[in-house]
């Protein structure tokens, strides 16, 4: 992507938002795990979400596609209200691509199958084409000789870039990625990483729940902090990482690279 065009995509504020998350609550029984969630997302925007453990990042990006749902408030994805239910809710998975933790491939079905499944069964493709689309984004992430193995034939990083793969298969608009290097061995972390850099370096609007902090300087529009199920600060990476407003902020911080220094 050139730079006039990253400018141009990105200096239009006004532009409605691809993501508009409006006043959320979200409890899990008498737990409140989301409480007045409110963020724009621009098409393009890359948005890293950090917090410690049960801050509610993987609940928020989960209602992003509607794997969970939201007691009160909006979210609005790419001009279709998900909080309306039915229909809408297949239109949004449609366009937006998700990546877990753990890869959720299937075992049984080779990594080619696993990226043709859903081209075939909701956009309607035939296998012939279904698997043109896979090829090629078998060598976006730079596996395309795995693509007659089977999951458990693959180490962890190629797994989860499969699993990426799989997700572009269906030219989502919005990719989620749910702390998608925290169940890798650490010399694994940094293809999945690559992997994503270059996805974000073509434009695409990506929402990450993440504890990688370099990935989150290199590589985020803004990071968002959450804490106790609050948005507790968000800013630009220089801003977040140099300067954090909030005392919570500061000690997640420097715990979290102090932790990574460690390493």
């Amino acid at each position: 992507m050139t730079d006039t065009m990253q400018s141009s995509s990105r200096s239009a504020p006004d532009a409605e938002p691809i993501i508009r998350i409006e006043a959320v609550d979200k409890w899990f029984g008498q737990f409140q795990v989301l409480t007045d969630i409110n963020l724009n997302v621009r098409a393009g925007e890359r948005i890293v979400v950090c917090g410690p453990s049960g801050s509610g990042k993987s609940t928020l990006i989960r209602c992003i596609n509607r794997l969970e749902t939201v007691q009160s408030g909006r979210i609005v994805v790419n001009g279709i209200d998900l909080t309306a239910g039915g229909k809408n809710v297949e239109s949004v998975r449609q366009e937006v691509g998700m990546v877990f933790q753990q890869f959720n491939l299937f075992p049984h079905l080779t990594v080619l199958q696993n990226c043709t499944l859903a081209p075939m069964r909701s956009r309607g493709l035939n296998r012939d084409e279904a698997e043109i689309i896979a090829m090629k984004y078998l060598n976006r992430v730079r596996i395309p000789e795995q693509a007659h193995k089977y999951p458990s034939q693959l180490s962890g990083g190629q797994q989860q870039r499969v699993a990426i793969a799989r997700a572009l298969c269906m030219t989502p608009k919005i990719m989620l990625f749910d702390e998608p290097t925290s169940a890798l061995d650490p010399e694994m972390v940094k293809e999945v990483l690559d992997t994503m850099v270059s996805l974000a370096e073509e434009g695409m609007t990506m929402l990450c729940v993440t504890h990688e902090m370099g990935f989150a300087r290199s590589v985020a529009d803004r990071v968002i902090f959450m804490a106790e199920g609050k948005i507790i600060e968000e800013a630009p990476p220089q801003q977040f990482f140099s300067n954090p407003q909030h005392e919570t902020t500061r000690n997640f911080l420097g715990q979290i690279l102090n932790s990574q220094h460690a390493h």
